[in-house]
């Protein structure tokens, strides 16, 4: 990904449409993806973001793909989507197959009047500043939870989803496991709020309630 704060093309400074973004980031594995359809909210996917496999630019780890490096994701694309909902209130999303590494197609995503969404996903805390600069963030929320509890639920989901062979979603397991504590606290120096599930509820619902006031009889 790009330096955040450089000029991102296409992005308007300004949002007329007047919806705002709740980044909802965290480990992998920490329920980002249940919390966001819990909110009610449209929600924007943004490990869709990735780069593909064949992408010269991805980082390795030896001879292997580091998935988990925000430089395997397009950050400035993901904010361009961000900017077109708050803008225009719809945009043209990618659909990415994980255990291909490739994209598959391409969607509509409207938020059919709502004055927020959500955009989650791990790299998220990376464009909160971006998002802020832009005048379209409303929250950044990292959810944080047990490490061994995120460990469990993540290897469940990705056997499920067939991601990748067994032996590297162990390795890749452990590794995060390990690193779980450092990866919130890097979340939250980006900008993002740790929470709990029950508090990130909280906010979002503030957030709702509040734009709710604000509604002309």
């Amino acid at each position: 990904m790009t330096d955040s704060s450089d000029p991102s093309p296409g992005v308007s400074q300004e949002a007329p449409y007047g919806a705002r973004v709740i980044l909802l980031t965290g480990p992998s594995g920490s329920g980002k993806t249940r919390l966001a359809a819990r909110t009610g909210l449209p929600v924007l996917r943004l490990d869709d973001f990735y780069k593909e496999g064949h992408d010269p630019t991805l980082p390795l780890v030896g001879s292997a793909v580091d998935w988990d490096s925000p430089r395997s994701w397009d950050g400035e694309a993901a904010v361009r989507a961000i900017a077109a909902l708050c803008r225009e209130g719809r945009t043209t999303v990618p659909r990415y197959d994980i255990s291909t590494s490739a994209r598959v197609g391409q969607e509509q995503l409207c938020l059919d009047g709502a004055a927020f969404f959500v955009a989650e996903g791990i790299f998220a805390a990376d464009i909160t500043a971006r998002c802020a600069e832009l005048g379209l963030l409303a929250d950044a929320i990292c959810l944080r939870g047990s490490p061994v509890t995120t460990f469990r639920r993540r290897l469940l989901r990705d056997i499920r989803e067939a991601r990748k062979p067994l032996p590297t979603l162990l390795r890749r397991g452990w590794r995060l496991m390990r690193a779980e504590s450092a990866i919130v606290t890097r979340h939250h120096t980006l900008g993002a709020t740790p929470c709990t599930r029950d508090e990130a509820l909280t906010r979002v619902t503030r957030l709702r309630h509040g734009a709710d006031q604000r509604l002309p009889a």
